[in-house]
């Protein structure tokens, strides 16, 4: 699959420019890193020496900071946290990040979501959820689309991300009242999915789900023949199913080891070949993916231009351990390395 590295990186350089608000479920990620040098004998499982924890966006905030970190200008923060000390951590990482935060409201009612996992040496051993999965309480959601519509309004942002875990922050009606306003100023809004948590909404520039999510949401099972996505014809089923449900202008599908794969009405699937060269953790892929290629939707590229920034971004935070982000100038490195 041929690329123009300049065109690429132009696009990148530019991303300073956009503005972009993200809409979703908030999460703090901890990470307990140590070593394992023998077995507990309580029970058979493995005996963690804990040499240090660390904290980091998740979820929607993890699309955030990768948005700031690929060189992103304004970023608009949308959700919602509990009143608690996590809850203070991801304000105060926020504001480390230099994400706008006047948009994320804190529930005394609710827990700020914490997934916690357990590291030994590069391996990942356990992961532990602390969460709430109501829906968000309706005084706070609509704060939030006012807020949302006044920034649409006012010309204030390029490109809208929805991100969603299906913990209680978005909605059908989330998506209904903002896309039409977004669509009538010529914003790029692209929805990260979780399959069974929306009906189908129609009016987004872009639908990113991976592959299971795709199946999922198109109520079909995928069976891993070893097909090559451009014979695949279960994938080209599913991808029919969401683009006839959904309409939106484009989908792309991530395929882990064999890339994307970018869909179209009347154009032929267009197959992107990963750039990944070891895997180590794909915790938070999907964030990184949907960052970098609103922000190339935003900076003006082509849809398959910003699906190759995309590739290019997964390919860096794949081969490392933890939820990761991507800087400006790896990026742009990247697009240079065989």
């Amino acid at each position: 699959m041929t690329y123009d590295i300049e065109k690429l990186t132009a696009t990148a350089k530019t991303f300073g420019k956009s503005r972009i608000a993200v809409v979703g479920d908030l999460m703090l990620d901890v990470y307990v890193w140590g070593n394992v040098t023998r077995i507990s004998p309580e029970a058979p499982v493995p005996i963690v020496h804990v040499e240090k924890k660390t904290h980091c966006l998740g979820g929607a905030a993890n699309v955030m900071r990768n948005a700031v970190t690929m060189g992103g200008g304004a970023v608009h923060a949308f959700g919602v946290v509990g009143c608690d000390p996590n809850g203070e951590e991801v304000h105060r990482q926020l504001k480390n990040f230099g994400i706008r935060p006047e948009g994320v409201y804190s529930d005394a009612s609710r827990r700020t979501i914490e997934k916690q996992r357990i590291i030994a040496g590069p391996q990942q051993l356990l992961r532990i959820d602390y969460e709430d999965i109501e829906e968000v309480e309706g005084t706070c959601r609509e704060d939030i689309i006012a807020r949302i519509l006044k920034l649409i309004g006012a010309g204030e942002v390029d490109a809208i991300i929805f991100e969603d875990y299906g913990k209680g922050m978005l909605s059908e009606e989330v998506l209904e009242r903002i896309l039409p306003a977004a669509r009538a100023k010529g914003i790029v809004t692209t929805l990260d999915p979780k399959p069974g948590h929306l009906r189908p909404v129609k009016g987004l520039s872009v639908m990113k789900p991976n592959r299971g999510e795709a199946f999922g949401m198109a109520g079909r099972v995928y069976r891993d023949q070893g097909l090559p996505p451009e014979k695949d014809s279960q994938l080209h089923e599913v991808a029919q199913i969401l683009l006839d449900e959904w309409e939106p202008d484009y989908l792309v599908i991530s395929l882990a080891a064999q890339g994307m794969a970018l869909f179209r009405r009347r154009h032929e699937m267009l197959v992107i070949p990963t750039r990944a060269q070891e895997v180590f953790d794909v915790s938070g892929a999907g964030d990184t993916v949907i960052a970098a290629l609103t922000l190339g939707l935003a900076a003006g590229a082509d849809i398959a231009d910003a699906a190759h920034i995309a590739n290019f971004a997964a390919g860096i935070v794949v081969g490392r351990v933890g939820t990761a982000t991507v800087s400006a100038d790896e990026l742009i490195r990247s697009f240079s390395q065989p």
